[in-house]
């Protein structure tokens, strides 16, 4: 048993091992051969739509930036150097980037927030209690300041590691972890304020 264990764990490395080199070896002919750029393309396209989708909450503006995110990675690819873990982190950095710049440059808060009240009204006839849970939750995340919002984004809804984090912000973990529980008691706060300021009005 302990032989067939040791085994299973030397194949398992193998394959750990054969699968990053060939990961690597994408990455660096994707520089040059559009055919390998598509395979990358449709691996990570999936995870890149879905944090745009939860930093902004609507779908056709996720697309467009996707769209953005995938054009600077074409034009920045031959600078890039590092293995696949690096390649998906870069990808979430240059996706926040372009994320922060819409909503600095395109959207004001509060036509954002009526947006989203548009939309969940759209796909929720009778609005229950879980949707108005999920409003508040959406019209307190974009309280936020854009670097708490990716930090939240990133940790629980893309499930990164502190350190992963860490290297998308450009920044220590340690200094991720302490701004974390900042964002988490900011959200907090304003979860409750706007709570209240529902129960008053009904």
């Amino acid at each position: 048993m302990i032989v067939g264990t040791s085994k299973l764990r030397r194949t398992i490395s193998l394959d750990n091992d054969s699968k990053a080199a060939t990961d690597g070896h994408l990455i660096a002919e994707a520089r040059n051969n559009p055919a390998a750029f598509m395979q990358l393309y449709r691996r990570y396209y999936d995870a890149v739509f879905r944090y745009c989708v939860h930093r902004l909450f609507e779908r056709h503006t996720a697309e467009d930036i996707t769209a953005e995110v995938f054009l600077k990675v074409v034009e920045n690819l031959g600078h890039f150097r590092g293995n696949e873990q690096q390649f998906r982190n870069w990808l979430y950095k240059i996706a926040t980037n372009a994320v922060n710049d819409h909503l600095r440059k395109t959207i004001r808060r509060n036509n954002l927030l009526k947006g989203t009240r548009q939309q969940i009204g759209s796909h929720v006839a009778d609005c229950d209690e879980s949707a108005e849970k999920l409003t508040l939750l959406r019209e307190a995340v974009f309280v936020l300041k854009p670097r708490y919002q990716t930090i939240i984004t990133l940790r629980f809804f893309e499930n990164l590691k502190l350190t992963e984090i860490a290297e998308v912000l450009a920044s220590s973990p340690g200094t991720v972890r302490s701004q974390l529980a900042r964002a988490l008691a900011k959200l907090r706060k304003v979860l409750a304020t706007e709570s209240t300021e529902k129960s008053e009005v009904n």
